[in-house]
């Protein structure tokens, strides 16, 4: 995501691991008014339909302003250009993602228990990363500074609490790569677009995963 002041997220290596995350800050200013965080929030949700029909690659400033109502120019004037939109778009999703795992329902969220929780983080991931291949491609000018992304070191964070608290043995952080690693965008994009594989056989190796890092119960 976009923004570059790292959040005060727990470290993965504190005793015990991380018990509370909050949402990653992904760059929009804080203090908009309630009327124009509104009206982004309208304009990210048209063209959230849009890249449904039409992929990201056919996303444009002039369809999206149609769908929404508004003239161009709003359009402009929130995002800058279209670059800036779609990362506006990733950020969008990213937030719903984390809100879903942080503070959602279960099994994603926090009523559930740890292993049941990160069996279905993986899925969900899956999913996202499918979804929005495009847009995290665009995003990714720097192959390196990805691990640095505040939502993925979220992501990093929450897995590694959970298998801490799920009683994995060994290092948790690096497992937690590890897992990660398994379901990045563009592999689940070669899976399932290049290979043709279907997601429950993708979902099914997250959980054979899953189950091989903990311990016999």
């Amino acid at each position: 995501m976009t923004g570059s002041a790292s959040p005060p997220f727990p470290s993965p290596d504190a005793p015990g691991g991380a018990t509370e995350l909050a949402l990653t800050p992904v760059g929009e200013p804080p203090s908009l008014r309630a009327d124009a965080a509104r009206n982004r929030t309208r304009l990210l949700e048209a063209a959230s339909r849009l890249m449904a029909g039409c992929g990201a690659a056919h996303l444009t400033m002039d369809a999206v302003a149609a769908a929404a109502g508004v003239g161009k120019g709003t359009v402009f004037r929130r995002f800058g250009d279209r670059t800036g939109l779609l990362v506006a778009l990733l950020d969008h999703r990213e937030q719903q993602l984390q809100a879903a795992f942080l503070s959602g329902p279960a099994p994603l969220g926090p009523d559930a228990p740890p292993l049941e929780r990160l069996h279905a983080f993986g899925p969900a991931l899956i999913r996202h990363e499918r979804d929005h291949h495009e847009l995290i491609l665009s995003s990714r000018t720097d192959p390196l500074r990805t691990y640095a992304v505040p939502a993925n070191r979220l992501r990093l964070t929450h897995v590694t609490m959970l298998l801490r608290q799920a009683g994995v043995e060994g290092d948790a952080e690096l497992l937690a790569h590890a897992l990660l690693g398994s379901i990045d965008s563009v592999l689940v994009h070669h899976l399932t677009v290049e290979l043709g594989m279907p997601l429950d056989r993708v979902d099914a190796g997250w959980h054979d995963l899953v189950s091989r890092l903990l311990p016999a119960r």
